[in-house]
């Protein structure tokens, strides 16, 4: 008998962990520090929260439906962003708005594959990701990464068939923090062009990569529109998360394709939110990049502080943007001892074997720490509370 299509997958990791924290109490001497998610917990800075007052009572438009590739002003300026920052040749017609980078994941996924096809993803994976994969009919090939979490071009050759339509890259990397070296990109740009697949390339957390000027030169091929797509969001940069605006830079044939997609589930894209973004975008470029200044020192914070742990036989498999992805010494599998934790250390953090599939080694012993949500002084008592620990 079949099934329906959303009993193919798990449940969603998030909310899992969440019910961990039911009839456990936290005290004010030991509250809980939550390290499982990777989204902001503060409002918009104020002056980004007036401009949205002020765009809710002015702006009669914004309570209407809207184009469904979003507002033509924000399309541009995504272009313009992306000529600037990238040195290439992005055009606003090549931009859709969507709701949420989740959202444009799923629309550029229903514009290459039908039901059995397949596509390549490295793992540690970003577990929505291989939900939409599941609940969508396709198969997705595990790739396994080596030594610094970075995936090689040569390694996912030799896992292409008949049935691949894409590979799909996320730098900075969600669950594992690593920032791909520009080589890595277009040596899969290569692969992808010679083999007839599409790249996907998720940036939602491009905007807190720890180097300096263009992370890559995608854009600077004058025919990328014909093998790559890349994500975006919104979110992260503003802390827009409610509001759910993300961002998809294809060729203008596939976003068309994208457009049935979007006008069937949303129609178009949050009106406030798109505005909102536009007017971040246009004056809050200080701000962010004091926003940026601060994951990169909690990062750091990490990486300077890991040695207390490693020391008891932890390792930190990769470290950036907002993410520390670590293995554990102990012999209790990740997703036991990610529960235990809650109890014995009130650290709510996800396993590794939400990021994993079972056939892969691994997951059992490793942990993701989202720690967009703690300061330095957060991390040294994250570390207090891990360091003393023995199962």
């Amino acid at each position: 008998m079949n099934i329906p299509r959303t009993a193919t997958t798990f449940a969603p990791p998030v909310m899992e962990a969440r019910r961990w924290l039911d009839g456990v109490t936290f005290t004010d001497e030991r509250p809980l520090i939550n390290v499982s998610q990777a989204a902001p917990v503060d409002p918009p800075p104020p002056a980004m929260l007036q401009a949205m007052a002020e765009i809710v009572l002015n702006d009669p438009s914004a309570h209407l439906y809207g184009p469904v590739l979003g507002l033509p002003d924000l399309r541009a300026e995504v272009a313009a962003t992306w000529n600037r920052d990238y040195g290439g040749e992005v055009h606003a017609d090549q931009v859709a708005i969507t709701s949420g980078c989740n959202q444009a994941y799923c629309a550029a996924l229903m514009t290459l594959c039908a039901e059995a096809d397949e596509v390549i993803l490295p793992v540690p994976y970003y577990f929505n990701h291989r939900m939409w994969h599941d609940m969508a009919g396709i198969r997705t090939v595990p790739l396994a990464t080596g030594p610094g979490l970075i995936p090689e071009a040569e390694a996912a050759a030799r896992l292409i068939t008949s049935r691949t339509r894409a590979i799909i890259l996320v730098s900075p990397n969600n669950p594992g923090g690593v920032e791909y070296p520009a080589a890595t990109l277009r040596a899969f740009l290569k692969l992808c062009r010679a083999r007839g697949l599409a790249l996907i390339i998720d940036e939602t957390y491009r905007d807190f990569d720890s180097r300096s000027g263009a992370t890559h030169d995608l854009f600077t091929d004058p025919d990328w529109a014909d093998t790559l797509i890349q994500l975006y969001s919104f979110s992260k940069a503003y802390r827009l998360t409610g509001h759910r605006v993300g961002a998809i830079t294809a060729s203008t044939a596939r976003l068309a394709e994208v457009e049935k997609f979007l006008d069937t589930v949303t129609i178009c894209p949050n009106q406030i939110g798109q505005r909102a973004a536009l007017w971040g975008m246009r004056n809050l470029g200080q701000w962010l990049g004091g926003e940026r200044a601060e994951i990169l020192d909690r990062r750091a914070a990490i990486a300077q502080g890991f040695p207390r742990l490693a020391a008891h036989g932890w390792a930190l498999l990769g470290c950036g943007a907002y993410f520390a992805y670590v293995a554990h010494p102990f012999a209790l599998p990740s997703d036991q001892l990610a529960q235990r934790l809650v109890r014995d250390a009130a650290v709510l953090l996800l396993p590794g074997t939400m990021f994993m599939p079972p056939e892969i080694p691994g997951g059992a012993q490793q942990l993701r720490i989202a720690f967009a949500n703690i300061d330095r002084a957060g991390v040294g008592l994250l570390f207090d509370r891990l360091e003393p620990l023995a199962y």
